[in-house]
C-alpha cells in the first residue's frame, strides 16, 4: 500500500473497532461518502428527512435521484434515506454503532463529534462494495500498485479522498469523543430553492 495511505488506513481500522463496522472507508466528506453509497446501490429514488444539510437535496440533483423530503424534524445524530440501506450518521459516532447490512456515513466537520474540521467515511460490511468503493474514492486507484503511473485499467473514480493529516487527528481525537448525540435545528428544505 502506498505510504501516504497508512495513517489513513490505521485510522479506518481505528473506527471499525469502535464502532463494530466490518469495513470503514475515509473520504473526504460526508457528502461524498454518500454519494458514494447512492452510485454504488444505483438508488435512482428515495425519501428523507427535509431537516438537513443542503448538500444533501444538491446531491440528489447531481446524480438525477427522484426525492421526496419527509416532515421529520427531531432526529438526532443519523437518519435514513428510506427504502435504501444509506444512512446520514453525520452527527452520530458511538461506539458499537454500527447497523449489519447497512452502510452508515459519517461526517468529520465542524460541530461534529469528530471535530476534525473535515472528512467522512463510510461504515458497512459488504465486501464487493468496500473493494469498489475504496478505488473509488481515490479516482479509481488501486492503492496496492505503487507508483499508480504502473496501473494500466482504471475504473471510474472521484477525488474523494482524505488527508494523512486528518487521519492523524482522527486517530488523536477518537478516544476522546462526544458519544451522545445532539439535535441540531436545520432549516427546512421544502422551503428553498434549488436552480
Amino acid at each position: 500500500m502506498d505510504n501516504n495511505f497508512d495513517t489513513i488506513h490505521e485510522f479506518e481500522q481505528a473506527l471499525s473497532k469502535f464502532t463494530g463496522a466490518p469495513y470503514v472507508i475515509m473520504t473526504d466528506c460526508c457528502t461524498h461518502a454518500i454519494e458514494l453509497c447512492l452510485r454504488y446501490d444505483q438508488i435512482t429514488q428515495c425519501s428523507f428527512t427535509a431537516y438537513t444539510y443542503l448538500s444533501i437535496p444538491m446531491t440528489m440533483h447531481k446524480l438525477g435521484i427522484d426525492y421526496r423530503l419527509l416532515d421529520t424534524p427531531n432526529w438526532i445524530g443519523e437518519y435514513a434515506f428510506e427504502n435504501t440501506r444509506i444512512w446520514d450518521s453525520a452527527r452520530l459516532l458511538r461506539q458499537d454503532m454500527y447497523r449489519p447490512g447497512q452502510m452508515q456515513c459519517l461526517s468529520f466537520g465542524y460541530s461534529k463529534p469528530l471535530e476534525i474540521g473535515r472528512g467522512g467515511a463510510i461504515l458497512l460490511d459488504d465486501s464487493t462494495a468496500y473493494n469498489k468503493m475504496i478505488k473509488q474514492r481515490y479516482d479509481g486507484r488501486d492503492l496496492t500498485i505503487s507508483p499508480w503511473q504502473t496501473q494500466k485499467t482504471f475504473e471510474i473514480g472521484y477525488h474523494y479522498r482524505p488527508t494523512p493529516e486528518e487521519a492523524r487527528l482522527g486517530l488523536e481525537l477518537l478516544p476522546k469523543v462526544d458519544q451522545e448525540p445532539k439535535h441540531v435545528a436545520y432549516p427546512d428544505l421544502r422551503e428553498i430553492s434549488i436552480v
